[in-house]
């Protein structure tokens, strides 16, 4: 019996072909042709998101315990993340993705709340409220309007500035034309402490800043390594403004085709590898900066006025938890110690 999955390719579907152009070899009767899940990430083989992705993938197959087939797609080759968060809602090209929360905005206003800037006080708070699954109303929400399952949390970066120019203070950043994601807070907030935000598509900040478009943008150290933003905005001002959540998505109308031991499988395998996901790259994160600023690729210049930062921002963010709905899990996320 052929079934048809939505987003879930058949590897066998060659040989079956095949088989029967020599003489109609048919499979024993009963037998399950394997099932195969695509995967995409913007970046290669080193990179936090994509090593997630395959802790993934290892964690399904042996939670399963049957034959299932992972495609990963790297590079950006099914484009960026963005349209990774709209196939997966689709149910088309891309089953499971790692997927920035500013790209789920359009589904859910309160889903780059997830990791707005000046959110958490340090790694170890952000972690006590991924523990807590303080996110799951808006996980919820997704789900619903989306039709995209949150499995798991990744991410772990600390976020600063690199610019094109030198600045350790708020007087020196005033007006300073920086690149942002998409979700609205984000805008917000940076013009809330005096910088000029603009929205560019993330494979396009490079171009921009080395064409004068834009002076800056804002990023985690495993994404500057990876873009290269440094040759064009070697000056890393140390902002520390934000952690990074980057929740590990699958197709909901993927998950709903699958047999209900892959599905407890893939549940399973999402938590544990955004675990995973979020100790590599907070872990790797000083490190890479540490390397990068000993091979002469960038320098790390201390903020004095981070406090001050902090305390223009914190007004915007909680009129924006409550203009989302999100006042409770905002109060939940300041009450954990």
């Amino acid at each position: 019996m052929k079934r048809a999955f939505h987003g879930v390719r058949r590897s066998l579907l060659a040989a079956s072909a095949l088989a029967l152009a020599l003489g109609g070899i048919a499979l024993p009767a009963g037998a399950q042709q394997a099932i195969t899940l695509h995967g995409a990430s913007q970046f290669n083989d080193d990179h936090a998101f994509t090593k997630t992705m395959v802790k993934f993938e290892e964690l399904v197959k042996k939670y399963y315990g049957k034959p299932v087939n992972f495609v990963l797609h790297k590079n950006s080759e099914l484009g960026l993340e963005k349209q990774y968060f709209e196939y997966m809602s689709q149910g088309k090209a891309v089953d499971y993705a790692v997927v920035s929360p500013a790209h789920m905005s359009t589904f859910s206003k309160a889903a780059p709340f997830i990791d707005a800037p000046f959110l958490f006080r340090d790694l170890a708070h952000w972690n006590k409220v991924l523990d807590a699954d303080t996110f799951k109303p808006i996980a919820d929400e997704i789900a619903q309007r989306a039709d995209v399952m949150l499995i798991g949390y990744a991410g772990g970066g600390v976020r600063n500035i690199f610019s094109n120019k030198p600045a350790s203070n708020l007087n020196d950043i005033k007006a300073l034309k920086v690149r942002v994601q998409g979700a609205p807070i984000w805008s917000r907030a940076f013009t809330a402490v005096g910088m000029a935000p603009t929205v560019i598509a993330y494979n396009e900040v490079y171009n921009a800043i080395q064409n004068g478009v834009i002076s800056a943008g804002e990023n985690e150290a495993a994404g500057v390594e990876q873009m290269k933003f440094n040759e064009v905005a070697p000056n890393l001002l140390m902002t520390q403004h934000a952690i990074t959540i980057r929740p590990l998505c699958f197709s909901g109308k993927t998950f709903k085709t699958l047999p209900p031991d892959l599905q407890r499988a893939i549940v399973r395998a999402g938590k544990e590898a955004g675990a995973y996901g979020r100790q590599i790259e907070s872990s790797e994160d000083g490190a890479k900066l540490d390397a990068m600023e000993k091979a002469g690729k960038l320098k790390r210049i201390a903020f004095a006025d981070r406090a001050k930062m902090k305390a223009l921002v914190d007004p915007v963010i909680a009129a924006y938890a409550k203009e989302i709905g999100a006042e409770a899990i905002y109060t939940k996320i300041n009450a954990t110690k």
